[in-house]
């Protein structure tokens, strides 16, 4: 990294009468490591150790800042004391008996730049003399106990590939400054132990990362500060921790079957740990004489600590309470999305025999192995009709729900009158915008579409924590240049107006969003763009973007059509060895059936048995109104004396699950619109069951799937508005055996590209690990800051800007600048 880019690190070390391992620390920072000398604070807490030990720092390493705490606030309240005295940007914990390697503070700072979604970097940790592990991985047990995996290993060269982590050791962690801020930093109560493992899981449930960095690399003397305390101190610290963390930090479905059983086996960890006889007070074994069954019953200090810690965290727990409360309000992942950093929440962690038994029938009973194997939970919520008969958005969710139901719990919700579902392998409810609170609160994720968003405004405050898909795969602004083309001039305008903000909205919200072609991507970009949402942060974290915004295209059913009953020749009266084109969707503004009627009127003339269908003259959204489009198709057809000859209307619309008996009775497919900047962006999605049925295209010009037929030869493309082209291209996919029949050919290899399976890929690989957009993750802040100019840099600026100025408008542009400045600085601004 260029050294303007390195921000300003402070560096905090707790001690309490360590001093002669304190110095040795702070002089290694000092002597040894990498990072320039003047981006670097060095912070000495000393922690009320009363033996003189801050004058001795203070002589020994005068470039320290060393501060005298009047109590001992142990290592966490330690850390936040120093915390509150760095001017970096950088906070770096380091222990007191351990020392850094040259390239500790560089290579944290390295990720932390190039990875603006780590909040916090865990260093590699070896024992003093390098060979064995301290800290390379963290691991937490289901009743809140975090461990370090691999510890007392050799280093083999094993752990040397960075991967996040749930928490890193609090021996040696860098942490962004403002985000350590904004959590509070360590929690205070805690004192020492498991400090670090509440932060890890406090940054990663609002969504940020924890990164080992084996080359951020520190070795450690290990526990010096507690080699002269008794076991039973640090074994009643532990304990009483886990308590703290398990009930701040887990979800209340968790902690509902996880605290219980976590009580219950602290004290089976007592009783083993002490050897108590737990049968000792049956009444069946008292003893004869009244006065040895009165007798002290010794309890080993071992056995009092989980007893002591069970006592004091419910001391704790009215204050614990209120810290619960905001964690679980700023959550924005679940607890499921934790378990692979959990590493083996199973893990026992204690090889007694009484206690891996009890540990067995608490899990057993207490359900503990299905709530950490619970699937994630996604809500879909569509404002379109779901039944039978549904158009575009209603199957694009449908779909959504049935792909992400194979590894996910799904809920599809429509907010439409409208919801009578078929058959479905997931939930399907149709609710009252009103009613949608419980559905909201139940969901890890929720995928919007439409206007969605606009019915549930708990999702656009600001302090809303859920995770957020936005499938803008409708540009509904641009079709709606074409729709509203029949309302008054001030109506088209509110209504533009209002639907570009409801995609406004939706830009500003979402954590991803699904786009169905890379010409959308383009466009969807720019708005993404111009609203401020690229920012440096979220481009570093993704140069391509496609973390924020992928495509997804409309797709199909893996599964090739198989006919299940009668199809159009039989509702329509078609016969046997007719040719039919089919128009397989809606008839809509933006497009252009007036010319395919004309091409119609022409093919006659030489091929009297062609025929055209429309598929569904009307929309199954009951809230849809026909348009305008539509009649003027069936009047030019009556004109034309086309109706019910060469041109069938059906009036409804077909099943969806019956539609492929349509498709099948049909010889290719056929969809017209006019040249202007809706169809520039559009992707006509029930045209690709064209792809499903292997049927020969013909399109129009000026889209993306027009790109697709012309790219792989899957038909013809013609002109906007040529009815004779168009009228030649029918003949040729109708009647050019050879030509259809190639065209099927390569349309079987492309139609498996376009499943839904595949379609939606992005879906369900964002699903599998969903996290909050970069720039929505709070907390962030800018890791380099602006220097302050110095007097003459101030000087030189300011006869830059005078000269500029003087030639922008001479001497009364120089007034006017000036005079802004005074009285930007009279209000504070300047």
């Amino acid at each position: 990294m260029e050294r303007a880019s390195l921000p300003d690190v402070s560096v905090v070390v707790v001690n309490h009468r360590g001093t002669e391992d304190t110095i040795t620390c702070l002089r290694a920072l000092f002597a040894d490591l990498s990072y320039p000398a003047d981006k670097l604070q060095v912070i000495c807490v000393d922690n009320a150790s009363g033996d003189g030990s801050a004058e001795r720092i203070r002589a020994a390493v005068p470039r320290a800042l060393v501060v005298d705490s009047p109590t001992n606030l142990g290592f966490a309240g330690g850390c936040n004391l120093g915390a509150r005295r760095a001017t970096g940007t950088v906070l770096a914990f380091l222990n007191n008996d351990a020392r850094p390697h040259p390239d500790w503070v560089r290579a944290a700072v390295r990720v932390l730049r190039a990875e603006p979604t780590v909040g916090a970097v865990a260093s590699k940790v070896l024992d003093w003399d390098g060979r064995a592990v301290d800290f390379v991985d963290g691991g937490l047990t289901w009743f809140g106990m975090g461990y370090k995996r691999h510890a007392g290993q050799p280093d083999d060269g094993s752990h040397d590939v960075p991967r996040d982590v749930l928490f890193g050791t609090g021996s040696a962690l860098l942490v962004r400054a403002g985000l350590f801020r904004e959590l509070g930093g360590f929690d205070e109560r805690f004192f020492m132990f498991y400090e670090d493992v509440d932060l890890g899981w406090r940054l990663n449930l609002r969504g940020w990362r924890v990164r080992y960095e084996p080359a951020s690399l520190t070795y450690h003397k290990h526990h010096a500060s507690m080699s002269a305390v008794d076991p039973s101190r640090e074994l009643y610290l532990l304990e009483r921790n886990a308590l703290a963390a398990l009930y701040k930090n887990a979800s209340d479905e968790t902690l509902a079957k996880a605290l219980p059983a976590a009580l219950a086996l602290v004290v089976r960890r007592a009783t083993a740990r002490g050897a108590l006889d737990p049968t000792q007070l049956e009444i069946t074994r008292r003893p004869a004489d009244p006065a040895e069954d009165a007798a002290p019953v010794p309890v080993p200090r071992q056995a009092l600590a989980g007893f002591l810690a069970i006592d004091q965290f419910v001391e704790l727990l009215p204050a614990l309470a209120e810290s619960r409360a905001v964690e679980q309000a700023a959550r924005r992942v679940s607890d499921a999305d934790l378990v692979p950093l959990m590493r083996k929440a199973l893990e026992p962690a204690y090889p007694l025999e009484r206690y891996l038994k009890a540990h067995e029938v608490l899990v057993d009973v207490f359900g503990i192995e299905e709530l950490y194997g619970r699937p994630r939970r996604v809500l879909i919520v569509t404002g379109d009709a779901i039944s039978d008969r549904m158009a575009g958005p209603a199957i694009r969710a449908w779909n959504m729900a049935d792909v992400l139901s194979d590894e996910h719990d799904v809920r599809l919700v429509t907010i439409n009158p409208l919801c009578l579902p078929p058959d479905a392998p997931f939930d399907v409810r149709g609710v009252q915008p009103r009613d949608v609170d419980p559905h909201l609160a139940w969901a890890d994720v929720i995928v919007l579409q439409g206007h969605a968003l606009e019915f549930l405004p708990q999702l656009k405050q600001p302090g809303s924590t859920k995770i957020v898909v936005c499938d803008i795969y409708d540009p509904m602004h641009l079709e709606l240049l074409e729709q509203g083309r029949d309302d008054t001039d001030e109506q088209r305008a509110r209504d533009l107006v209002g639907v570009t903000r409801v995609l406004a909205n939706q830009l500003a919200r979402g954590d991803f969003f699904l786009c169905a072609s890379e010409r959308q991507r383009h466009f969807w970009l720019g708005h993404l763009a111009a609203m401020g949402r690229l920012t440096p942060a979220l481009y570093d974290t993704d140069p391509t973007v496609k973390s924020l915004l992928a495509v997804a295209p409309f797709g199909l059913s893996g599964k090739p059509p198989q006919r299940t009953g009668p199809g159009l020749r039989d509702a329509l009266g078609i016969g046997p060895d007719d040719k039919v084109v089919l128009w397989a969707g809606g008839v809509y503004s933006w497009f252009d059936p007036l010319t395919l009627i004309h091409a119609m009127d022409r093919l006659r003339a030489t091929r009297p048995d062609a025929r055209l269908v429309f598929l569904g003259m009307k929309h199954p959204n009951p809230q849809v109104p026909d348009m305008d489009v539509a009649g003027r198709t069936r009047a030019l057809a009556a004109h034309l004396d086309l109706v019910d000859k060469h041109v069938f209307f059906n009036e409804t619309w077909v099943p969806y699950h019956d539609r492929q008996n349509w498709l099948l009775d049909a010889d290719s497919g056929v969809t017209t619109h006019y040249e202007h900047v809706e169809t520039t962006f559009a992707f006509r999605t029930r045209v690709l069951d064209y792809l499903w049925a292997g049927l020969p295209i013909v399109t129009t010009d000026g889209d993306s799937f027009a790109d697709l037929v012309s790219r792989e030869g899957l038909g013809v493309v013609v002109p906007a508005e040529d009815p004779a082209a168009l009228a030649a291209a029918l003949e040729k996919v109708l009647y050019d055996e050879e030509f259809a029949t190639a065209c099927a050919e390569r349309i079987a290899g492309v139609r498996e590209r376009f499943t839904w399976e595949a379609a939606l890929a992005p879906l369900v690989d964002f699903c599998r690990h969903p996290r909050p957009a970069t720039d929505r993750l709070a907390g962030i802040s800018p890791m380099v800051r602006d220097r302050p100019l110095g007097r003459a840099e101030k000087l030189r600026r300011d006869a830059r800007l005078f000269r500029e100025y003087l030639d922008q408008g001479g001497a009364g542009e120089v007034a006017k600048r000036a005079t802004g400045r005074v009285l930007k600085k009279l209000r504070g601004h300047g």
